[in-house]
């Protein structure tokens, strides 16, 4: 979506916008943080972000990836830098071709600084020498594609006024020569900035104008971004931020109490401006701060537009409606599914599409390494280790599971002592999701979408489990009529009580002015697919440990055994009922532990004097341990 439409969209509805900017780090290591630092920071509500193309256009190729990865698996809506330095105009091609193909729509065109190690800036052989003149090669090429945005430079309203009315009527060329946005120089004078849009509206330049906010940080990087900049600091700023310079968290807290009355005389200046574009300079915790002070909310329906995140590249933008078994790991769903078909109507592609991919082409991984391996999970030797994990992980004492890209959420954390439970029981839970009947679409923990809308969801679980008690299980299930399962082995035996042909819509929305959205599906076809994935990534939990150990055989026969299920409780009215069938079991273990024959004595777990986890298990039910 253009950044034009999202500021046009903001401003019907009265309300204050914010985002974000970052540039490319120089390693590996630096990249792999920052998409982890941006995938949190989406949980702010930013309407979109940019990425910066760096001087001299070192770190290009890492700049588009970024938007790649932004677009497509995290879900946000990126702006991307282009440059004029070191750029002959194939390489814009490329670097524009690249972004259209990732679903980029926004490009913010610079001229560029000086190429590194020289003073003045040049241009390539083949390249272009002004900021208007890539503007007119983007349109030419690409017509209304983009939005294109260019800088803008508050501090010019200080030149002398000859100088200024020349800046003012190339600002205004650019304008004339397809541009859509203006992103400002940072600044911390408010009337410097006031001055000058009155004096660009004045000039009959209409478009949306950002105004570019610089956290304050530390005392030195304030100072060396402000003299590169040769920003005007008011003397204000000085006066607080001086005596305090050697007091990095004092100079941090003053700084969000002067940018925060910054931003709230932008908003209240009647100037037309309704939103902030932050420098993150890559850090969160300084402008975490500020939003905060600025009491600005995220709104779920831009965090949550879909129950699960959505990709933003072009063959993916309408769907609507994907399986649940790929919700911990989405960037295996994206891959598996890259090349499918079509999107009919948005809707969910057909898994028996040829385009399907096979397992063996997209990678299947696990992130953990050996040594974190041994770190998170230990050395299990006995299914009640496995159990026992399993079920710390669903409570937060276990922070990752080789099927979850992610920790539990806030919404698992709703049945975390139920999923706790029936791990202890033996049943290995890798997905679930509670009922919902009809919360609201602003709900933190369970809302997403559209405002003013209601949610629905049936309690949904996923979990491996011994032949012998999913036989136990099968014949719980079956006198419940409002439960359907799916089971599979690795050998791809298949068990089910679910005949129809269709997909089992587990998630749905209702929304004012929209048809029904029913976006998480159970499907068969899919699910049998799933079953190659799971399976393999517990093969390589295996392969963490030596081939001869007690750890590697254990889970080894796990996945060799065990089946594959998942079950669906079709009365969204109530969570519990779903657990009910797998809770016998807890049930029947404490009779058999009170009843002894003949005063002998039994193996059986008394789990009627609970063990340690058994009581963090019973805290979290009761509401005391937070996970």
């Amino acid at each position: 979506m253009k950044i034009s439409a999202k500021i046009s969209e903001a401003e019907k509805e009265k309300r204050v916008w914010w985002s974000f900017e970052y540039f490319p780090p120089r390693t590996a290591q630096g990249l792999q943080n920052l998409l982890d630092r941006i995938e949190r920071m989406r949980g702010w509500g930013p309407e979109f972000i940019d990425i910066t193309w760096n001087a001299g256009g070192r770190t290009s190729d890492l700049s588009s990836e970024l938007v790649r990865t932004c677009q497509s698996l995290i879900g946000i809506e990126t702006c991307m830098h282009l440059t004029c330095t070191n750029m002959p105009e194939e390489k814009v091609d490329i670097a524009l071709k690249e972004a259209k193909a990732h679903g980029c729509r926004n490009i913010l065109a610079l001229r560029g600084d000086p190429p590194a190690g020289q003073d003045h800036w040049s241009s390539v052989e083949g390249g272009f020498e002004h900021g208007i003149d890539l503007v007119r090669h983007i349109r030419t090429q690409y017509g209304d594609y983009f939005d294109v945005a260019v800088p803008g430079f508050p501090q010019q309203i200080t030149l002398p006024p000859e100088e200024f009315a020349q800046e003012l009527k190339w600002l205004k060329e650019k304008i004339d020569a397809g541009v859509n946005l203006i992103f400002t120089q940072m600044f911390y004078d408010v009337d410097i900035f006031i001055r000058w849009v009155k004096a660009v509206r004045d000039a009959g330049i209409t478009i949306p104008i950002i105004p570019g906010i610089n956290p304050i940080q530390t005392w030195n990087g304030f100072l060396r971004a402000t003299q590169l900049a040769q920003t005007i600091i008011p003397q204000s700023y000085l006066n607080v931020l001086e005596p305090i310079k050697n007091d990095d968290e004092r100079v941090r807290a003053e700084g969000i109490k002067l940018v925060s009355r910054l931003c709230r005389d932008i908003l209240s200046a009647n100037i037309g401006i309704s939103g902030l574009h932050f420098y993150t300079m890559n850090l969160e915790r300084g402008t975490k701060m500020l939003l905060q002070e600025l009491e600005l909310v995220p709104r779920v329906e831009v965090i949550r537009p879909l129950p699960w995140r959505q990709s933003l590249t072009p063959s993916r933008r309408t769907e609507t409606i994907r399986p649940i078994f790929w919700a911990n790991r989405t960037q295996s769903y994206l891959s598996r599914t890259e090349n499918w078909d079509e999107y009919p109507n948005g809707r969910f592609g057909d898994a028996r599409s040829p385009a399907f991919g096979e397992l063996d082409g997209y990678g299947v991984w696990i992130k953990q390494t050996k040594d974190q391996a041994a770190e998170i999970w230990g050395h299990p030797v006995s299914i009640a280790e496995i159990n026992d994990l399993f079920a710390k992980f669903c409570i937060g004492e276990v922070k990752a599971l080789p099927w979850s890209d992610q920790p539990p959420s806030a919404e698992t954390r709703v049945i975390a002592s139920q999923l706790a439970r029936v791990n202890t029981l033996g049943y290995l839970t890798i997905n679930s999701q509670p009922a919902v009947n009809g919360v609201h679409s602003g709900d933190p923990v369970h809302g997403w979408g559209p405002t003013n809308g209601y949610v629905y969801q049936k309690a949904y679980l996923e979990f491996f489990v011994s032949p012998s008690q999913l036989n136990t299980l099968i014949s719980r299930i079956s006198r419940e009529p409002l439960m359907t399962y799916y089971a599979i082995n690795n050998q791809g035996d298949l068990r089910t009580n679910n005949h129809s042909d269709g997909p089992n819509a587990v998630t749905w929305g209702v929304f004012p002015g929209k048809e029904i959205l029913q976006p998480t599906i159970v499907e068969a076809v899919s699910f049998m697919a799933w079953k190659d994935e799971a399976f393999e990534l517990g093969r390589q939990w295996s392969r963490l440990y030596e081939p001869d150990s007690p750890t590697h055989k254990l889970i080894s026969e796990i996945m060799d055994t065990y089946f594959l299920v998942n079950v669906v409780h079709n009365d969204f009215k109530d969570t519990n009922l779903i657990f009910e069938p797998f809770l016998m079991d807890e049930k029947l273990a404490k009779v058999d532990c009170d009843v002894i024959p003949n005063g002998g004595t039994t193996n059986h777990l008394d789990i009627s004097k609970p063990s340690g986890l058994d009581k963090i298990i019973n805290d979290v039910a009761r509401g005391l341990v937070l996970s």
